[in-house]
């Protein structure tokens, strides 16, 4: 090139403007926004097609349907593409590294100290106390000068706030110990013992200006006793306000404070102390919130514990309080009051209080079905008694309960003929029920299992197997037989099928099955049946069998009996026991097989066709059926065929046509209701009762029993409404007759002569003729009927006199006897209320001055009324007998004695004979056994409620006859007899057993009054043991005498047993407290304890025991507590693991024991002190105990996990249950004793070290362990005469927290540490230390990391209103992020920190939640940290801003437009890149060549989204050309409310205008930098988004 040639122009190149940011840092990936064109470009290419129609881009894609997930997943799919992403993420990650910048060196400073003058030095005091003051401007230098209490003293002067005096006392620290931390013995925490010691001495210093009042004397004022700093207002004031500025007192002080709250609480200077008091309420609550565990003492909890929870709840109310302080006072309260109520039942437990209750097991579900099963009586609807549960699946629930209801049903310690048809009818109702459900389920019947649990009761049972019980066993399932509860023929072929051997009579060895097979009757006449029980039994050759010979001879022995029901001749008089001895052998000593056979398929048709025979109502045939009827009757009723009975009872109340054979049947229906009612058979009963008295009405008469029974067995609940009606009107009706009202009653004379001369009277009518004329002259009288008896009594007072001969009186005491009969039939309610109240009333006296002679004969009148039922023997017991007895036991003196000797005697003869006798032909009524029928109807009535409670409550009045020395001894013996022959009555046992709690409350009644003397108990209870125990047992027995506690402890006997024993064991008590009978009583209650502890096998029997022993006094308790120590002390074997599973399975139910034994003296605050050898003994156990448990367990632990180790975990657990309840006593020290306290601790801190971690960790024992170390430290007392100085932490352990196991969970540790010497460690340093890298990069761990709390004191932050040196700039890098500061006093290098490179965008509510367009351009451009949910990312990504839209040019921007300084967002993000909502401007700028888009630029633009959705404001420039002109500043970025319609103009203005012109956009950098000036005044939430 010449010289004068001009350079050619250079060529352009197209640069972005200066004020374009780049899109990377580092990269060179271009600008935002900024595609300059290129030769290659296709829109730089012209061709003719382009020429002539213009350019027009090729759609790359279908955007309806195509999508890109088959390239990327075979791209995927390359074996290598997840390792060429992951190289090139770590690329990535490894360049975002490098590229940021370090963390610059530390710049904290610790203020400086300097020497102020005293002006100086207050005002910069000032300024500290002042709170407006910021501790950055103080913090450049402290003043130096005051130390100690003249400090402290000049920050409560100038009442500089607690955090700010802190912060002072810290830096003062820090540069008191500047000069020693270079030093190699330097302790960072020295100072801090140092500076404690000064605030305790301080503290001191303000306690000993207290002078609390001390008591008043009586010559000196109340003021003269008030010295000190608190008796001044102004004083008091300002010592308080020292005091409160102390810290708080810890876990020492607790009880001290609690202690001095309870003195002050409890002095007379209490009003004047309301200040200190508070004080101590907020010591006592600061302490618990900080450390629990302080508190965890039983003697604590005793001593205070009401105290410390009244405290802690009062100091958590206030009142007037906003909504926020009361929401947190509340939460603090409630934790306050969950850790009080753990730290209270950790207490309790401790102390044995309020023990979890045992769930309800077997032998408690037995007691309580025993209760419910023996209070079955006449009046219960078997359909209400619920034995099993409601459903009808079988489980092992129902098989218990049908085992035992086997075993109830026919065991010889329950009482009752009763029981085998109430067990029948229970099941068979429950099958009823089950069958139901089966049939509605379609499910399989429930006979089939029925079957196998009866077979399997036979086959297994031992109550079963007892051959003493296969009467009642055969008679058991005669009725599941009748029931088709159990089937006999499958009970046979089970038996066989299973090869049952021994079935036969002529094997040698027999079956326990040939038996039941031989007893249980069959109810059916099944021929098959019989020939398969024969061929089992007797074999294939046998023509007769033992059946055969036993049947023909019952027979004969019925011919015999009632020749009148074959035809023959009616025999003569036959006495009941002839009958039961040798009328009847054969009958009464064959099985059950015969009897039922004979009698309900031979007996029964045969009187039935007797009845119809007899259908004529004539006397004589009256009078065979009633003789026929009466013996079947007993004879049945001694085989105990009652459902014979009830089928001959309910056949002949069809033909009763006279009143005998009508009273007889209802006497017998009567006597056995209670088998009715068990039999389910009530409603047959009633409606047969029905029909006969409607049978009776339709002829014109009435009967009052009948009426009477009808009501008592309808009971509301069979007859129909109006049959009830009909015979309550009945019987009013009836009443109305016999009594009829009349206002002008008639006068009955005091004395009926005509009474007296019915003794010379021969003829046989005149006693009816006699009854009916004083009825008919004195019926509407309410008291004619006992006047007759009071004239009655004085009549037969003379008849000794005007008869010598027994006989002749006894007949002639029957004729009045017959016509007092006369007269009952003419009272509507019977004669039996005249006869009662007469002798409750005047016929006391009468009665008093009765002879022997005249007794004799008005024992014949009662026993022949009573016989024929027109006087009950209740009412004789209960108006004479009762009331004899009761005086008979108050006799005080031999005259009292010898004027009731007659009357004592005579009543109990008529006692005897009441109840006794069974004899008939005596001389005195019955004479007959129909007479003797009577008789028995009314005698069980005594043993039925209410009225047997009553015999039980004068029962004890025999006791007292007996032992009464002023009765004649031949009386007192026959008290006695009388008293041991009831007990052995069948009945009277089984009314015994129904209701045992009315026994016990009679008897304790009778102990616990003052009346009885302490030398009649022991008779008393004797007696007691004699109606509770077996009939076999004769005579007192003693409790210490029991052999075989396991057999009284048994279900059936444990009601009773517990009601003897609690007797006896107050009778024993008793014998203790007298000098004379101790030593008896003590050998005798060690008897007692060993017979009933050492058969403790199960936690119920335990139970039951404790609670049989509660209620005794101290003396007793104490010596059963000796007694069971002593048992612990001897458990202890040569295997080690036998050992503790003994310790475990009996010493802990016998623990249990004890501890509800003494649970009533735990009320008074302390138990009964221990004697001093068997404590000493005991805690020496213990203690070696613990030592070879503690080596049992470390060696276990060598091994692996076993099921020793639990074994011996359990056992642990209950020697520190025992070790606790024996700390629970009042207990003396002894030298050897605090000696072997001392192994003890640390054998107990190794226990808990065992069962903390590792393989031993057992989150029961730990916590327990650890609190009973807590109680044996608070009970080792402290010795006062050591010459050593105290050591509080004596016993404590001592091992360093670095030795406690790495797997320990971390609330074990704290509380492992609180036992320490030594405070916490502090949370700042808390498991840190100082740490390096090896060569590998691995961290290695070195030594702990030291707190330094004078050095380590508060960053305060930059003075505010001050720049840094480099101004704002400074603040920020290259990239215009902020930079971070290393200006604590703890350097970041410490803890290896580093930048990120990232940012964190603001969360929801701040200043981009408007606008989340912006925020996306933050998301999709930087390295930015943000928690975000995948609903939120995907409607943020997903939508359109409707301000992206172009704005019409004729339509003005809004003012949010105006305020965003026109700036347009980028075409090449579309809608991702408009302004913030708030108003200030962007961040992204674009360019001004980015208006115009190259092919290139667009395909690169598309690869975000290949798809454009159809309302994007871009979607129709996504194939322009290069023609089109597009207008940027018609593009809206505003926010206004218009931004809709503005949209639909913009695209209809594009749609109608080709021509459209580029606008420029901002031309200048200045332009940009004016706004960056104001970007950076910006809000501080802005500048937080952008860093993100």
């Amino acid at each position: 090139m010449g010289k004068g040639d001009k350079e050619p122009a250079p060529l352009y190149e197209l640069r972005p403007p200066e004020w374009l940011p780049r899109t990377h840092v580092s990269g060179d990936i271009g600008y935002l926004g900024f595609f300059p064109p290129h030769p290659s470009d296709i829109e730089e290419k012209l061709t003719s097609k382009s020429v002539t129609d213009g350019l027009v881009l090729p759609v790359l894609v279908n955007a309806e349907h195509y999508s890109h997930q088959h390239e990327i997943r075979k791209r995927l799919m390359h074996e290598d593409a997840l390792g060429a992403l992951e190289d090139v993420m770590n690329q990535i990650f490894a360049r975002k590294a490098e590229s940021v910048a370090s963390i610059p060196q530390s710049s904290f400073r610790l203020p400086s100290r300097v020497t102020l003058n005293d002006a100086k030095r207050q005002a910069w005091f000032a300024d500290l106390a002042n709170p407006d003051i910021p501790l950055s401007k103080l913090g450049k230098n402290v003043p130096h000068g005051a130390k100690g209490h003249d400090l402290l003293d000049l920050l409560h002067t100038n009442d500089v706030a607690i955090p700010r005096a802190v912060w002072f006392l810290r830096v003062f620290g820090a540069n008191e110990t500047a000069g020693l931390r270079n030093k190699p013995t330097y302790n960072p925490t020295q100072y801090s013992v140092e500076w404690a010691n000064v605030m305790t001495s301080y503290m001191k210093k303000q306690l000993g200006e207290i002078a609390l009042p001390s008591p008043p004397r009586l010559v000196a004022s109340i003021k003269q006793t008030f010295k000190g700093v608190l008796s001044d207002a102004d004083m008091r004031k300002k010592w308080v306000s020292r005091f409160t500025y102390c810290r708080a007192l810890t876990r020492p002080f607790i009880e001290a404070c609690l202690t001095r709250f309870m003195e002050i609480e409890g002095s007379s200077a209490k009003e004047f102390l309301p200040n200190t008091s508070n004080i101590l309420r907020n010591l006592i609550t600061r302490a618990f919130a900080a450390l629990p565990e302080a508190c965890i003492s039983p003697r604590i909890h005793v001593q205070y514990g009401a105290m410390l929870e009244e405290i802690l709840m009062d100091n958590f109310v206030v009142e007037n309080a906003d909504t926020a302080s009361q929401q947190n006072l509340q939460g603090l309260r409630q934790i306050v009051v969950d850790t009080l109520a753990d730290v209270q039942k950790r207490n309790e437990a401790m102390l044995f209080q309020h023990l979890p209750p045992r769930v309800l097991g077997s032998l408690s579900s037995a007691l309580s079905d025993i209760k419910l099963l023996n209070s079955i009586s006449g009046k219960t609807d078997m359909s209400t008694v619920s034995l099993f549960d409601e459903n009808s699946e079988f489980s092992p629930s129902f098989s218990r309960k049908l085992d035992f209801l086997l075993t109830w049903s026919v065991t010889p310690l329950q009482y009752g003929d009763h029981r085998p048809y109430a067990a029948a009818c229970l099941l068979m109702l429950w099958r009823n029920k089950a069958e139901e459900r089966a049939l509605r389920r379609d499910a399989p019947s429930p006979d089939g299992q029925i079957q196998d649990l009866l077979f399997e009761w036979l086959d297994n049972s031992d109550v079963a197997g007892d051959p003493g019980n296969l009467p009642a066993v055969a008679l058991l399932f005669g009725q599941l037989v009748k029931h088709g509860l159990f089937s006999y023929g499958l009970y046979m072929q089970r038996l066989i099928s299973r090869g049952e051997t021994g079935l036969s009579f002529t094997d040698t060895e027999g079956s326990r099955h040939r038996q039941f097979l031989r007893w249980i009757p069959l109810h059916s006449s099944d021929t098959s049946l019989i020939s398969q029980r024969k061929m089992i039994l007797y074999g294939f050759r046998v023509r007769e069998t033992p059946e055969d010979v036993n049947e023909r001879e019952i027979r004969k022995e019925f011919r015999a009996l009632l020749p009148e029901l074959f035809g023959g001749s009616q025999l003569a008089f036959i006495p009941v026991a002839t009958l039961e001895l040798t009328s009847c052998d054969r009958l009464l000593s064959a099985p059950r097989y015969e009897q039922l056979k004979t009698i309900k398929q031979w007996l029964l048709p045969l009187y039935k066709r007797f009845l119809i025979s007899h259908t004529e109502p004539l006397y004589e045939t009256e009078g065979l059926i009633l003789r026929v009827f009466t013996l079947s009757t007993i004879i049945m009723a001694r085989v105990r065929s009652y459902g014979s009975i009830l089928d001959m009872s309910l056949c002949t109340l069809e033909y009763a046509h006279s009143s005998p054979l009508l009273t007889a049947v209802i006497e017998t229906i009567r006597q056995h209701i209670e088998v009715w009612a068990c039999m389910n058979r009530m409603q047959d009963v009633a409606t047969a009762l029905w029909a006969v008295h409607q049978t009776w009405r339709a002829r014109g008469s009435q009967n009052r029993v009948l009426l009477k029974l009808l009501a008592e067995v309808d009971n509301d609940r069979y007859l129909e409404p109006a049959a009830r009606e009909q015979m309550l009107s009945d019987i009013s009706a009836f009443s109305h007759a016999l009594f009829p009202s009349n206002e002008n009653p008639d006068t009955v004379p005091p004395v009926l002569p005509e009474i007296l001369l019915l003794a010379t009277d021969p003829n046989p009518e005149s006693p009816s003729l006699l009854a009916n004329s004083l009825w008919y002259k004195y019926m509407t009288s309410p008291d004619w009927a006992w006047k007759v008896w009071d004239n009655t009594v004085a009549s037969l007072r003379q008849i000794p006199l005007m008869m010598e001969d027994i006989p002749g009186r006894r007949a002639c005491a029957l004729r009045y006897a017959t016509f007092l009969l006369h007269v009952d039939q003419h009272l509507p309610r019977g004669f039996d209320e005249q006869i009662r109240s007469w002798f409750l009333g005047s016929g006391r006296n009468e009665v008093a001055a009765l002879t022997p002679d005249a007794w004799d004969v008005v024992t014949v009148v009662m026993l022949y009324l009573i016989c024929y039922g027109a006087l009950t023997t209740t009412t004789i017991l209960e108006s004479l007998v009762y009331p004899v007895w009761q005086a008979g036991a108050s006799v005080t003196s031999e005259e009292q004695a010898l004027s009731l000797e007659t009357l004592l005697t005579s009543v109990n003869t008529l006692f005897e004979h009441l109840l006794l006798r069974d004899e008939c032909g005596t001389g005195l009524p019955p004479v007959d056994v129909f007479e003797a029928q009577g008789l028995q109807s009314r005698r069980r009535d005594v043993f039925r409620e209410p009225h047997f409670s009553t015999l039980v409550t004068n029962f004890p009045a025999l006791v007292l006859i007996e032992q009464n020395r002023y009765l004649p001894e031949p009386l007192r013996v026959a008290s006695m007899t009388l008293r041991r022959t009831i007990c052995r009555v069948n009945v009277f046992r089984q009314g015994i057993y129904r209701d045992l709690d009315a026994v016990r409350l009679t008897f304790e009644k009778l102990l616990e009054s003052q009346n009885v003397p302490d030398e009649l108990h022991e008779p008393l209870v004797s007696a007691l043991r004699l109606m509770l125990n077996d009939p076999g047992q004769d005579g007192p027995v003693n409790a210490a005498e029991w052999s075989s506690a396991s057999s009284l402890l048994s279900p059936w006997k444990l009601a009773a047993t517990s009601i003897e024993i609690r007797l006896t064991i107050k009778q024993l008590g008793e014998g203790m407290a007298r000098e004379s009978t101790r030593l008896a009583a003590c050998a005798s209650l060690d008897k007692l304890t060993t017979a009933v502890f050492y058969h403790c096998k199960s936690p119920e029997e335990a139970d039951f025991v404790a609670e049989m022993i509660t209620d005794v006094d101290k003396t007793v308790a104490g010596k059963v507590r000796e007694f069971s120590f002593d048992i612990f002390r001897e458990m202890d074997s040569g295997n080690k693991v036998e050992s503790t599973t003994r310790l475990v399975n009996c010493a802990g139910e016998i623990l249990r024991l004890l501890a509800n034994i003494v649970a009533p003296f735990r009320k008074e605050k302390a138990l009964p002190p221990l004697d001093q050898a068997v404590q000493d003994h005991l805690f020496s156990a213990l203690c070696a105990k613990i030592t070879e448990m503690t080596e049992f367990m470390m060696g276990l632990l060598q091994q692996p996990w076993s099921e020793d180790v639990s074994c011996g975990t359990q056992a642990v657990i209950f020697l520190a249950r025992l070790l606790q309840f024996y700390l629970g006593f009042q207990l003396t020290w002894s030298q050897q004793s605090k000696d072997l306290g001392e192994e003890l601790c640390a054998n107990l801190t190794r226990l808990a070290l065992i069962h903390g971690a590792g393989e031993g960790l057992n989150l029961l024992a730990f916590p327990l362990i650890m609190d009973t170390l807590c109680y044996t430290l608070d009970e080792i007392p402290i010795d006062m005469k050591a010459t050593v100085p105290y050591d509080p932490f004596r016993n404590h352990p001592e091992f360093n927290l670095s030795d406690l196991p790495s797997d320990m969970p971390p609330e074990y540790k704290e509380r492992l540490r609180t036992m320490l010497p030594y405070v916490a460690l502090n949370p700042a340093v808390e498991d840190l230390v100082y740490a390096t890298r090896d060569a590998s990069g691995a961290i290695v761990s070195a030594v702990p990391v030291q707190n330094r709390p004078w050095e380590w004191t508060e960053y305060l932050g930059d003075v505010p209103g001050a720049e840094p040196r480099g101004g704002a700039e400074e603040r920020r890098g290259d990239d215009d992020r902020p930079t971070v500061k290393n200006s604590a006093s703890l350097s970041l290098e410490l803890f290896e920190a580093r930048l990120t490179g990232d940012r964190v965008i603001p969360a929801e509510g701040y200043t981009l939640k408007d606008d989340l367009m912006a925020e996306e351009n933050l998301r999709a451009l930087q390295d930015d940290l943000s928690a975000e949910g995948a609903f939120r990312r995907d409607w943020r990504e997903t939508r359109v801003s409707l301000n992206d839209a172009p704005t019409a040019p004729n339509v003005r921007p809004s003012r949010g437009t105006e305020q965003e300084d026109n700036i347009p967002p980028l075409p090449g993000f579309g809608a991702h890149a408009t302004a913030a909502s708030d108003g200030r401007p962007s961040s992204r700028r674009p360019s001004p060549a980015s208006s115009v888009r190259s092919a290139a630029s667009g395909q690169l633009g598309s690869a975000t989204s290949l798809r454009q959705s159809p309302a994007h404001p871009l979607s129709r420039l996504s194939v322009s050309t290069t023609g089109d002109v597009i207008d940027v500043d018609a593009f809206d970025a505003g926010t206004s409310a218009s931004g809709s319609t503005n949209k639909r103009k913009a695209m209809s203005s594009i749609a109608e205008h080709e021509d459209i012109e580029i606008v420029d956009g901002p031309g200048t950098a200045a332009s940009r930098a004016s706004k960056r000036t104001k970007a950076k005044t910006a809000s501080k939430t802005t500048a937080k988004g952008r860093k993100k």
